[in-house]
């Protein structure tokens, strides 16, 4: 399984970038999705993604775990980066203010607001609609199955050589980014 080291700014980063889009406010789920949207583009062109989170199929469709545990929480930690910036409220999540897209790239930026253009005025049901029709998900009832970012690209048609070097480079940067963060 590819793994990454989740960034809590880049979602962050990300989130902000198509809750702006939207006007400030989105249905938390249809952000959700939208996010997993965008890391799934981004891992076919780029063979990274942009939050760096790992992903299950779940009742409504893929979804970013991290992601999602971010917007549920109750009682975040106190240094979080996402929860000074977006709020949840019931079913909605608001921008309280952007957060600085220097940690994204141009094209991070572009495919969030490919996203956006492609998806942002569906309504939240009809995006789920959307990612429940994507190969890798499989509906899993009332629990959740880890998605591998590896039927992904097999889906999206990378043969198995060029899964294990993106693999292989992935596992790489993982390493590094843990090595990295124990040292620190």
């Amino acid at each position: 399984m590819m793994r990454f080291v989740f960034d809590e700014r880049r979602a962050a980063q990300a989130a902000s970038i198509l809750l702006d889009r939207a006007g400030g406010s989105m249905d938390y789920l249809k952000l959700v999705k939208l996010l997993y949207l965008a890391d799934r583009a981004a891992l076919i062109e780029t063979e990274m993604t942009v939050t760096l989170d790992h992903y299950a199929s779940m009742k409504h469709g893929p979804t970013p775990c991290q992601v999602l545990e971010l917007i549920l929480q109750e009682q975040p930690r106190e240094d979080s980066i996402w929860h000074r910036h977006i709020k949840r409220e019931h079913f909605v999540a608001h921008l309280c203010e952007p957060v600085e897209w220097e940690q994204l790239s141009e094209s991070n930026v572009d495919l969030l607001n490919e996203i956006y253009e492609t998806y942002g005025q569906l309504r939240p049901s009809q995006v789920v609609c959307e990612t429940q029709a994507l190969p890798e998900w499989r509906d899993p009832g009332e629990t959740a199955i880890p998605i591998d970012p590896t039927d992904i690209l097999r889906y999206a048609g990378y043969s198995d050589y060029a899964i294990e070097l993106v693999t292989d480079n992935n596992e790489a940067v993982y390493l590094l980014q843990r090595y990295q963060a124990r040292a620190s």
